[in-house]
């Protein structure tokens, strides 16, 4: 007879911090071990029926086992499943959300860089079949990639402050200008641009590259990040020296309101076909990607992770976690909205 294990959150990248629940209770705690795919995990703080540990750096990836093993009380099996993520790259600098190609599936992400910094290569591009290869080089601190309408590729800089284009034949061309710290980037469903100057305010660009202010907010100490809604809301967060941080909701004149209240640094943010947002945050305490409900009502860690800066979804369902140095691909069957 085996006994229950309950993994919360159920998703997770190495080095998340996850609680471990075992139906059947532990009479020592000290004789407890907690393993992933047989890999002992790091245990934060042991209780009789619960533990926190970090999950840790397996082989091993999408649901795997997770085992608690009772020195004391062997002869229960305790084992329970956790989807864990697989790393796709790694010594990367990304500090926005990475972002998919509509054309063939491969997924673009950065080596940003301290401000003013030049790296060889700043731009990656990951095939469908998991192989990294250089991008460009040509723009110097490249914070948000997005993809119009059309499939056209465009990057923000927040070095001069410009949004540019790429082009298939990785050829640069400068679209718009004189943006500020230019960080987050998103189009609506009429295919028009967006663009958040972190230093607090937010552009609408037309098609020929010509900005406007459209909208005001407080300035952030990191980035702005944007993404439009199903409800053609523009959402924002950017990160500033609270620990108790808003989603804001943009409607179509500018005007902003909180959406939900309660996150620690968030970042990166995308919707699923569902209307569920998704962002880059801590919750209570606990760092990952959070879920918040289109209500903006409820909100639940679903993927554990540190240093968590953006998401993405792909066309296979997968979920695309982004920290500040490595990518993760986790097999959660969500699906992103057309606009992501």
């Amino acid at each position: 007879m085996s006994a229950t294990v309950r993994v919360d959150p159920a998703a997770a990248i190495p080095g998340g911090e996850v609680a471990v629940e075992y139906s059947s209770p532990a009479g020592d705690v000290s004789a407890i071990t907690i393993k992933f795919a047989g890999h002992a995990a790091h245990a934060v703080a042991k209780g009789s029926r619960r533990s926190l540990v970090l999950v840790p750096d397996v082989e091993a990836s999408g649901e795997i086992e997770v085992a608690v093993e009772d020195q004391l009380n062997a002869a229960i099996p305790r084992t329970g499943q956790c989807t864990i993520g697989s790393k796709l790259a790694g010594d990367l600098h990304p500090v926005a959300n990475p972002a998919f190609d509509p054309r063939d599936g491969s997924l673009f992400v950065t080596r940003s860089g301290s401000r003013g910094e030049h790296v060889s290569v700043s731009i990656y591009r990951i095939d469908r079949n998991g192989t990294l290869e250089d991008f460009s080089g040509d723009i110097m601190n490249p914070t948000s990639v997005a993809f119009d309408r059309t499939a056209r590729m465009f990057v923000t800089s927040r070095f001069d402050g410009s949004v540019n284009r790429m082009t298939p034949e990785r050829e640069v061309i400068a679209f718009a200008g004189d943006l500020g710290i230019a960080t987050g980037l998103a189009f609506n469903r009429d295919g028009e641009m967006f663009v958040g100057d972190r230093s607090g305010t937010i552009y609408r660009v037309n098609e020929i590259g010509e900005a406007k202010p459209w909208a005001q907010h407080e300035p952030s100490v990191s980035a702005y990040h944007l993404a439009f809604g199903p409800d053609d809301a523009l959402y924002l967060t950017g990160p500033t020296t609270s620990s108790f941080e808003s989603v804001t909701r943009f409607d179509e004149d500018g005007h902003g309101t909180s959406f939900y209240n309660g996150l620690g640094r968030p970042q990166g943010l995308a919707f699923d076909r569902e209307g569920n947002l998704y962002v880059a945050a801590s919750l209570r305490g606990c760092r990952g990607i959070v879920r918040i409900t289109p209500s903006g009502v409820n909100a639940e860690l679903v993927v554990a992770g540190m240093n968590v800066v953006g998401l993405a979804f792909g066309p296979a369902g997968e979920m695309i976690v982004a920290t500040n140095e490595a990518v993760y691909s986790l097999p959660l069957g969500i699906y992103g909205t057309l606009l992501d």
